[in-house]
């Protein structure tokens, strides 16, 4: 087996910035070195991906796959860990006396998600997981003098392995039924007339493992818990990182292992989105916790993603990965706004956003359209990923599930926008300047940019969008 290294160097690039990051902190007593360190290995791993495009190879005797769509996530690993090593750098709310453990898990966590897009076996599919997963369950809990951090990370940890258990139980199943992990072969020798029940089950199980990773109802209850407790960067990496990487093996797997049973399985997934958003939407309705309410605005958001998936078109497909890119950088935005603000006031109560106006007339603006683009506005990131998903939900014949997601859009404006009634019709109980943070202002403008951008002028994402999944659709 004579693998070149180029076809995974990006991966290695990324385990030895981690393992170097980790060393160079004990000799280093400036930690922002090992930020900036970190931020030079993500470039190059980038770069090496970047040189990959239009390379396809099957790696590791079936268990690995290169292609355009595991290298759009691997772009997107690089970007969201980038820019929350950026965004890390000025947060009060990080103990950077653990700087080098910080920024090696947030790398193995990036390596987590690059492997998982690209697994094509069920238990290299597993592995990249419980990677993922450990990284981000210590991240969660990296500040140990915070009780909610601790808290947090516990329900996080403790949820986590349930649900991976229960997707490793299906697994067995799968395993049992056809003797093989590899997705192309359980496809081809399972699922035809005929089928048992227990191949139906195991298809279920496996959807908790994955549900867990992207917060679909009922897989959501670490979400609103976990989001708050950790520190606001990791926060905004949970938001992002490992729910693309949940949506990635997501289709992978179920595009490839499952499709022939689709008709068993769409019409649960179906149901799922819808309530996923309802509840995300309607319960974000009454947090008064800015963190919360984008938790639960980030549980709607999956239930909207989930559409694309229902409608496995290619409309569909690549409205599954529009979305994603709009969500990656609206998210972001907000969260980094969440960051600039609670550095000041110590608070993350939306009451304490009175008046930020008058005080940070450019931040406030910021996360109007942030907030504005996360309701699917037009003309932002936002409309763009809903307007294909509800597309391919129209043309493919669900068209419930489309008037359910515009409804929910709807009532998604009423909490987004009573964030913005308290920054410009309300005033300040507090007394604070106006922020000076370059980093942080800079990584908020890169996100601003990003998202008028794609709303303005998305062709260049759909472009990238669609042949990323030309693995399962042809235009």
């Amino acid at each position: 087996m004579n693998i070149p290294y180029a076809y995974i160097a990006p991966e290695l690039t990324v385990v030895a910035t981690a393992v170097l990051v980790l060393l160079l902190d004990l000799k280093i007593r400036k930690k922002v070195v090992t930020a900036w360190l970190a931020i030079l290995g993500l470039g190059i791993a980038y770069y090496f991906s970047l040189r990959l495009q239009g390379v396809t190879a099957n790696l590791f005797s079936g268990m690995y796959s290169l292609d355009g769509f595991a290298l759009f996530f691997k772009f997107l690993a690089c970007f969201v860990a980038g820019v929350i090593i950026l965004s890390s750098i000025e947060s009060r709310q990080l103990p950077f006396l653990y700087a080098g453990e910080y920024y090696s898990l947030l790398l193995f966590a990036c390596l987590g998600i690059m492997l998982l897009s690209a697994a094509t076996d069920l238990l290299s599919i597993y592995i990249a997981l419980e990677l993922l997963a450990l990284s981000c369950y210590a991240l969660v809990g990296i500040t140990k003098t915070d009780p909610k951090s601790s808290e947090a990370a516990l329900k996080y940890f403790l949820l986590g392995a349930v649900a991976s258990g229960t997707m490793l139980f299906g697994i067995s199943y799968l395993y049992g039924l056809s003797g093989s992990t590899n997705l192309v072969y359980i496809s081809q020798v399972r699922f035809g007339p005929g089928r048992s029940p227990l191949e139906l089950l195991a298809v279920l199980f496996i959807l908790a493992g994955f549900g867990f990773k992207i917060a679909m109802v009922p897989f959501h209850m670490w979400c609103p818990d976990t989001y708050e407790g950790a520190p606001t960067p990791i926060t905004a990496f949970l938001s992002v990182g490992p729910k693309a990487a949940g949506f990635a093996v997501l289709l992978r797997t179920y595009l490839t292992a499952f499709a022939g049973i689709r008709v068993d399985w769409v019409m649960v997934v179906a149901v799922l989105s819808a309530l996923t958003m309802t509840l995300g939407n309607v319960v974000a309705l009454t947090q008064t916790n800015i963190k919360r309410m984008l938790a639960y605005s980030s549980i709607a958001q999956a239930g909207y993603i989930l559409i694309g998936f229902v409608v496995s078109s290619g409309i569909g497909l690549s409205g599954v990965l529009l979305y994603l890119f709009a969500y990656l950088f609206m998210n972001i935005g907000a969260f980094v706004v969440v960051i600039i603000v609670s550095n000041f006031l110590d608070s993350e109560e939306i009451k304490d956003y009175a008046g930020l106006s008058q005080r940070a007339p450019g931040i406030a603006l910021a996360l109007v359209v942030f907030l504005w683009s996360l309701a699917g506005l037009p003309p932002t990131g936002g409309f763009i990923g809903k307007f294909f998903v509800f597309a391919g939900a129209i043309q493919s014949g669900y068209l419930w599930l489309a008037v359910v997601g515009v409804l929910n859009s709807v009532v998604s404006i009423f909490y987004y926008f009573n964030v913005v009634r308290q920054m410009y019709f309300t005033k300040s109980a507090f007394s604070w300047p106006a922020p000076r943070y370059t980093l942080l202002t800079s990584v908020m403008l890169a996100c601003l940019v990003l998202t008028l951008v794609m709303g303005l002028y998305p062709e260049p994402f759909i472009r990238v969008a669609r042949t990323a999944v030309e693995v399962w659709a042809q235009f």
